[in-house]
């Protein structure tokens, strides 16, 4: 039976912090794996964990710049890995597996935003490249760790972003004209259809997994965005330079994907689009919600087969 994509009345709203949705849940002996886990939401969404008992494995880009973010959090275990590059995902999923733990809280929480365009491996759109096809290669190296002891939860923080564009499944590597926008927005309703069709695929082996809006936040995930395009959007004020009122802080920006990953209200649940913690409703206008497309079964089915074949990498084959 599929989840329906219907709100739960979780009692958490927009302004919820990653600690409010935390209060009484013992993560004590839980390992969580958060990607990006030392910038922006990610490193609120290790630290509420760690306070909560978990230990976490930050995977980083830089990873010296992460100790340097972590430094003052205790139970943090930071490790090399950049998700544009399929064999640096392999050899971070070997290092991890070889350790012999089991993983319960997946948190595919990196991504890059409307950057100028660039290409990686075999010519692919970073975008897609980094935030959709390299979470993809992680989860699914990973798999024999999250399966391991059943009742594992993969989160994907996606975005509001997936309004921007459907998958183009045409021309997914925009090799007809480049939009940073557009591009965005189809690795953010990737992230979303990964969720729905690892669910259908994970959920006999006791694993769930869910998709998310955050919400908006000024985090570094904004650095290629000049200030006037910030102006220009009401994210900024160009007098006072203030940030829309309207935008979460770190801590309310990481509540979702971190209600998301451990709340019991989720249990038994899985393959839907959350924000503002609770499950969201589908929106076909201007309202709060996700797109049809994003949450399609045959779509979701159909990316997860293209994206094995892109990468080379399907645990369920």
């Amino acid at each position: 039976m599929t989840t329906a994509q219907k709100k739960l009345g979780s009692g958490f709203g927009y302004r919820s912090t990653a600690d409010d949705v935390l209060k009484g849940i013992d993560l004590s002996g839980k390992l969580a794996l958060v990607t990006g886990g030392y910038s922006g939401l990610g490193l609120e969404t290790t630290k509420a964990l760690v306070k909560a008992g978990a230990e976490v494995v930050v995977p980083a880009r830089r990873p010296e710049n992460a100790k340097e973010a972590l430094s003052g959090v205790a139970g943090v275990e930071v490790d090399a890995l950049d998700l544009a590059d399929l064999e640096s995902v392999r050899s971070f999923s070997e290092r991890f597996l070889a350790s012999g733990r089991s993983l319960d809280l997946v948190i595919d929480n990196a991504a890059i935003m409307a950057c100028p365009e660039t290409r990686v491996g075999p010519g692919w759109e970073a975008q897609f490249a980094t935030n959709h096809l390299g979470h993809f290669a992680l989860v699914n190296r990973l798999w024999p760790a999250i399966a391991a002891d059943g009742g594992a939860r993969v989160v994907a923080v996606s975005s509001t972003g997936h309004r921007r564009s459907d998958i183009r499944w045409d021309d997914l590597q925009f090799e007809t004209g480049y939009d940073k926008w557009a591009a965005y927005g189809q690795a953010k309703t990737a992230n979303v259809l990964f969720a729905v069709q690892l669910d259908a695929l994970g959920k006999d082996s006791g694993v769930r997994a869910f998709a998310l809006h955050p919400g908006g936040i000024m985090t570094p995930l904004q650095r290629h965005l000049p200030r006037e395009e910030m102006v220009a959007a009401g994210w900024i004020d160009e007098k006072t330079g203030e940030y829309n009122e309207a935008f979460k802080t770190p801590e309310q920006g990481a509540a979702t994907q971190v209600w998301a990953a451990t709340s019991p209200q989720l249990d038994g649940l899985g393959g839907v689009f959350c924000e503002d913690c609770d499950i969201a409703e589908v929106s076909t206008d201007d309202a709060p919600g996700v797109r049809p497309y994003a949450i399609d079964r045959d779509s979701a089915a159909r990316l997860w087969a293209v994206s094995a074949e892109l990468t080379g990498v399907n645990a369920f084959a």
